[in-house]
């Protein structure tokens, strides 16, 4: 027994090692896509990094800097409130990507940076940009870690008056950071579009990916064979179903209605069961999330492990 709690503690401690090195790693991802992809087109991206970038913009003062000034208190403050683990993990994040971007400065990625001299295509900057992020943020969400600044102004803003959106409190700020953007850059309207392409994208991207961890597949399946169909589900997608009494309208014929919840990728298993039985076909519709009791699996049937370590959940 205390070997078999010695290898979980090792492996727990292995999985949580491995979660900070991924975090580590998305901040120097983030660092470069500023300097290649941010700097150069010479626009402010959402959050309170947006607002770094348009002071280093006036003063020449590195976001580098900057992000360390700003989310140290922040991260301090959501450490003594809201979670320990959280707070730690987004300011090695922070760390991370400060240092990355003060490294970054020194070092000439003119051959790598983005941008047109004509501005005729200085919409791919912010696009590309805005996906990057949206996947990065993506990942930090899944290790229970912030990428600092709005996040913790929203996640405090939060903890004290539950009753005021999260994601409106962040729209406000990347609101008025793509207006500031206007009287920054000279009095153009095209840094504030950038402004919003950049924060949609990030948010469409971010939203899309952490979606898709947490749906599955609802199947309504009207059949005259439960019995054979239920053994078929849970013996080869190890999943189970319910059955619901039902009744054919059109013929007033006695039927049966299973319910069944499948993850994405059996949804091929299943439809290939279905059509093994005559008279039987299914409504399928998209769940948006699953709570409770819900198995994760692979295509073979194994539970689905998660690589990177939670946390306390507490990263919403």
């Amino acid at each position: 027994m205390q070997d078999f709690l010695h290898k979980e503690k090792v492996k727990d401690d292995m999985k949580k090692f491995w979660t900070y090195l991924v975090i580590m790693g998305v901040a120097v991802v983030c660092a470069f896509n500023y300097e290649i992809f941010v700097f150069p087109n010479k626009f402010a991206p959402s959050g309170l990094n947006g607002i770094c970038t348009m002071i280093q913009y006036l003063s020449g003062v590195s976001i580098g800097y900057l992000s360390l000034l700003i989310n140290i208190p922040l991260a301090f403050m959501v450490y003594k409130c809201i979670s320990k683990p959280l707070a730690i993990r987004s300011m090695v994040y922070v760390v991370t990507f400060s240092l990355s971007l003060l490294i970054l400065d020194k070092l000439d990625l003119s051959a790598l940076a983005y941008s047109t001299d004509t501005g005729t295509s200085t919409i791919l900057g912010p696009l590309v940009a805005g996906i990057i992020y949206g996947g990065c943020y993506s990942v930090l969400v899944r290790a229970s870690a912030y990428s600092g600044g709005t996040d913790f102004v929203a996640a405090m803003i939060h903890k004290y008056h539950p009753e005021q959106n999260f994601f409106v409190i962040t729209f406000l700020i990347n609101a008025a950071v793509a207006i500031s953007s206007y009287f920054v850059y000279g009095f153009q309207m095209e840094p504030v579009i950038l402004c919003i392409l950049y924060s949609f994208m990030s948010s469409t991207v971010s939203d899309r990916m952490q979606k898709s961890g947490r749906s599955a597949i609802r199947f309504e399946i009207i059949t005259d064979y439960p019995e054979e169909i239920s053994d078929a589900i849970i013996n080869r997608l190890h999943h189970s179903a319910t059955l619901l009494p039902g009744k054919g309208m059109y013929l007033g014929k006695e039927t049966n209605i299973l319910i069944c919840i499948v993850n994405r990728t059996q949804v091929a298993a299943l439809s290939s069961i279905i059509k093994e039985y005559p008279h039987t076909f299914a409504a399928v519709s998209q769940v948006g999330e699953v709570m409770g009791n819900f198995k994760h699996l692979t295509n073979d049937g194994r539970p689905a492990h998660d690589f990177l370590d939670p946390g306390d959940g507490n990263a919403c």
